[in-house]
């Protein structure tokens, strides 16, 4: 199906250019999105009128992610999670949690879409790189440090903690003595 696209697409064409593409994608995204009309004369005359006005609105979009791109463009993101010794981490790192972690330090409005991730997840410790595709073409990349809590030798297998564990039983056998020590006062106390 031929289609005259009404916004810049890679793979596709610039504004105004005619292009080849398969019907279900032109009827269920192109369309829908206003991307693109169906390359028909009619259509290609009120295009034409149109083609001021959709420059002008496409070279907006443009700028307005360019200002987004120099918000965040090389920030260094670091993400405290609770990691096995191995480095291995209990949970995962998203797009998500990179998401919210680059709005909370940098005032932008990055949403987990705009995050890739190309070898997914992320499910151990280290330094990575992680590409923004803020649209019209426009990406930053930042830098990502997953680093373990302080404490994460402190973390169980299931990811409670150590020290809370150890605290829970000393004050169970605390009772339990001091319980003992009342049995053996009162026992004491009767035999007298």
């Amino acid at each position: 199906m031929n289609v005259i696209l009404l916004e810049k697409m890679a793979n596709l064409g610039e504004i105004g250019d005619t292009a080849n593409v398969k019907s279900g994608f032109a009827r269920n995204f192109l369309f829908p999105k206003g991307k693109a009309i169906p390359a028909s004369k009619q259509n290609l005359a009120e295009f034409e009128g149109r083609r001021v006005e959709l420059m002008a609105a496409h070279d907006a979009n443009v700028a307005a992610a360019q200002k987004r791109q120099a918000v965040v463009a090389g920030a260094e993101l670091s993400l405290k999670v609770n990691a096995s010794d191995e480095g291995k981490l209990f949970g995962s790192v998203g797009t998500q949690n990179i998401a919210d972690a680059l709005n909370e330090q940098c005032g932008s409005d990055i949403v987990k879409a705009e995050v890739l991730l190309s070898n997914g997840v992320i499910r151990e410790l280290g330094n990575f790189e992680v590409v923004l595709d803020l649209g019209y073409e426009v990406t930053a990349t930042i830098k990502l440090a997953v680093q373990g809590l302080d404490d994460a030798a402190g973390v169980s297998a299931d990811g409670s903690m150590i020290e809370e564990i150890d605290a829970a039983a000393e004050l169970e056998k605390e009772v339990a003595e001091q319980a003992e020590t009342e049995t053996e006062t009162e026992t004491e106390t009767k035999e007298d």
